[in-house]
């Protein structure tokens, strides 16, 4: 088992980390190309948000898809409409079209991001979940993490029109690696949890519990992408480039440190972690408001990044755990519907609080929503089998 994953990781972990840097070079872009279309502050969390409902909308079917016929074949078709839509942003000329092509970029992902984790899923050694689910995550951070430097940097010297370009080449290399080179996984388990219903897994507290944090989880992560570039361009004056700065090194170190916090999940109460990551994403929300320039803002979201990386392999790990007993596909289609739900709700409310309030109250409504999160988690997982480990 352990020689598979060896084998597979390496094909499956480029191809991501190329369409992830290509999806991160328009992170610190896309806010700023909507308001250049007469946005709202309403309207860029509507964008983002169209991304995590089309998203959430198809994971149930696509879990359920991929644990009968197999990861390989929705992957790649996800990688393809990743690549098609990426060109396609050079020709969106109002919000309207800018909102469909976000709408289909989310069907996208709905193929490739959790399909990819079952598929890691599938294959990791029992007592080592954390460690390669951790592994897996820090790719994909780690690819995101480069795509805003490069954004910032291209659009700063080449116009915005290069970065969209740039990130259809390389959703292109990702399709082809995963299309050309990675094995399909056939298990006996997933033939034998195919018949699980979407029902049954929503009905476990562990996975109710862990779709919680999601949520949670997924919200803050969605409005910093959606109102860091806007507090930071507007309230604090940094340029594109710190912005796109900030969010690379950001995200690159949380890649980094889930490749030790995944070995942590395999070692301690994962249970525990979850919740202290989650209480470091809290806090950082609460102090966002205070950043006063370059440095601060720096700080200030180190902590989330940081409480992020740490929480994320704990929770991933329990989730293939719910796989083994629904199919991997179902487990992480409900794991990443939270995600979904949190994307989509997180933006859209933070915007209104913008509008209403000021652009610091998007972090405040973060830190509130962050504190429910946290506490249903903890009630939902207290005496769960499986967490503690």
């Amino acid at each position: 088992m352990s020689l598979t994953i060896k084998k597979a990781f390496p094909i499956l972990g480029l191809s991501i980390f190329s369409s992830m840097v290509g999806l991160g070079i328009i992170a610190p872009l896309l806010p700023i190309y909507a308001k250049n279309l007469g946005a709202t502050g309403v309207w860029v969390g509507v964008i983002f948000a169209g991304y995590a409902i089309s998203r959430t909308v198809i994971l149930p079917f696509v879990g359920k898809l991929s644990d009968r016929r197999g990861r390989k074949l929705v992957i790649a078709v996800g990688l393809f409409i990743f690549a098609l839509t990426s060109f396609a942003y050079v020709l969106a000329d109002n919000l309207a079209s800018l909102l469909v092509i976000r709408l289909l970029q989310g069907v996208a992902a709905g193929l490739v991001q959790p399909i990819a984790q079952a598929y890691i899923g599938d294959i990791a050694p029992e007592g080592e979940e954390g460690k390669w689910m951790g592994l897996f995550n820090a790719t994909f951070l780690v690819g995101w993490g480069c795509g805003p430097l490069m954004g910032g940097i291209l659009t700063d010297y080449f116009g915005m029109d290069s970065a969209f370009y740039v990130m259809g080449v390389l959703n292109v290399l990702a399709f082809l690696g995963v299309a050309l080179f990675l094995p399909d996984t056939i298990h006996k388990k997933r033939e034998a949890v195919a018949g699980a219903s979407f029902k049954d897994i929503a009905s476990s507290n562990l996975s109710r519990g862990l779709f919680s944090f999601q949520i949670g989880d997924a919200a803050h992560r969605g409005i910093v992408q959606t109102f860091i570039p806007v507090f930071g361009g507007l309230t604090i004056g940094l340029s594109t480039s710190l912005i796109g700065t900030i969010l690379s090194v950001l995200v690159l170190g949380a890649g980094l440190i889930q490749i030790f916090s995944g070995r942590l999940a395999d070692r301690f109460n994962r249970r525990v972690i979850v919740i202290l990551g989650s209480l470091g994403i809290l806090i950082s929300m609460l102090l966002i408001p205070f950043s006063v320039g370059f440095w601060t803002l720096m700080v200030f979201l180190a902590i989330a990044i940081i409480g992020d990386a740490t929480a994320l392999p704990s929770a991933s790990a329990l989730v293939i755990e719910e796989g083994r007993k629904f199919g991997m596909g179902m487990a992480m289609a409900m794991f990443n519907m939270g995600m979904g739900v949190g994307l989509s709700v997180g933006p859209i409310l933070a915007g209104l609080a913008a509008d209403l309030m000021g652009i610091e109250s998007a972090f405040y409504f973060t830190a509130i929503l962050m504190l429910v999160c946290t506490i249903a988690f903890g009630r939902f997982t207290r005496r769960q089998p499986g967490v503690n480990v």
